[in-house]
């Protein structure tokens, strides 16, 4: 495994920030961070990158332990914290090149700050100095001294504050490809995002994991009820429909139209298109609708 954690904490005084929480993570899976201000995701990704130590609990990242080889951990993290330091009398290339003598990346360097600058979408800004450049740009060079080391494992808090729709469509590309062979955490509160982009989820509330699965499975935990919108070119009963193996209600819309509910969206829709070719029906339109995971989220971290 990429990171194991067992029974990590972190107590500052009386409050306990991060309490006794253990899971464990594998290359080529970007998992979503999530918990409300104060749960603490952010406290938890310092103790796993070696930036605090734990009151107490054990954590090793790529089999190194993050108190006794705690530069051996840094080596292999690529992390963008949610504060996003940044040198602003520094360019941008200047920067990098700093980043690259703290890596000690030596004659590769030259190369590898290219390479990240074209895979962050810095190029245009690359020769300014960073206190000129709009958040998003701020971020981007954030991004790109995580991943210029090339590192195993990816830990990104908020990676795309700031960003406008096209350059959060760049970033959510390259995330996901990043994900193919690291290990990627992500942390925000844009759960669209984490939708987009996320193999699986942990929720942590009030120091402790109240939640860690993939999304699919924490909607069928949680009692979702999603449903299916379908327009048939003929009139279909319900009687037929409620055969459908998955669908526990339907209620009747304009036009021949239905509103199927089910537990299983993905489920139902493939044993819906395979009821309409069995029975010669001509599904006009078909759309679908699960529980988000921001009513997931509000209903988990609400009861905790």
């Amino acid at each position: 495994m990429s990171i194991q954690v067992s029974e990590l904490s972190k107590v500052y005084g009386e409050q306990r920030a991060v309490d006794a929480i253990s899971f464990t993570l594998k290359k080529g899976e970007i998992t979503g961070f999530l918990g409300p201000n104060g749960a603490g995701k952010s406290t938890t990704m310092k103790m796993i990158t070696g930036f605090l130590p734990p009151t107490s609990g054990k954590a090793s990242v790529c089999g190194f332990d993050i108190v006794t080889e705690s530069l051996e951990v840094r080596k292999r993290v690529g992390y963008l914290p949610e504060s996003n330091p940044l040198y602003y009398d520094m360019y941008v290339r200047e920067f990098l090149e700093f980043v690259a003598g703290i890596h000690q990346l030596g004659k590769a360097g030259a190369q590898r700050i290219t390479e990240v600058i074209g895979l962050t979408g810095l190029q245009p800004e690359q020769h300014k100095k960073i206190g000129a450049l709009s958040n998003g740009y701020k971020q981007r060079v954030g991004l790109a001294q995580a991943l210029l080391h090339d590192p195993e494992v990816l830990i990104l808090d908020e990676p795309t504050t700031g960003l406008d729709p096209n350059q959060l469509a760049d970033i959510r590309q390259l995330i996901k490809e990043l994900g193919a062979n690291k290990t990627v955490i992500l942390s925000t509160h844009i759960m669209q995002e984490v939708e987009a982009l996320c193999d699986r989820v942990i929720i942590i509330n009030k120091g402790k994991i109240i939640a860690d699965d993939k999304l699919s499975l924490l909607q069928q935990q949680n009692g979702s009820q999603g449903y299916l919108m379908v327009t048939f070119g003929e009139p279909v009963t319900e009687a037929e429909l409620m055969t459908i193996s998955g669908i526990s209600r339907v209620v009747a819309r304009e036009d021949h139209s239905w509103q199927l509910f089910t537990g299983e969206v993905d489920e139902a829709r493939k044993n819906l298109l395979q009821f309409a070719l069995i029975n010669n029906r001509n599904i006009l339109s078909l759309q679908s609708n699960s529980q988000s995971l921001e009513t997931i989220f509000r209903e988990l971290t609400k009861s905790a």
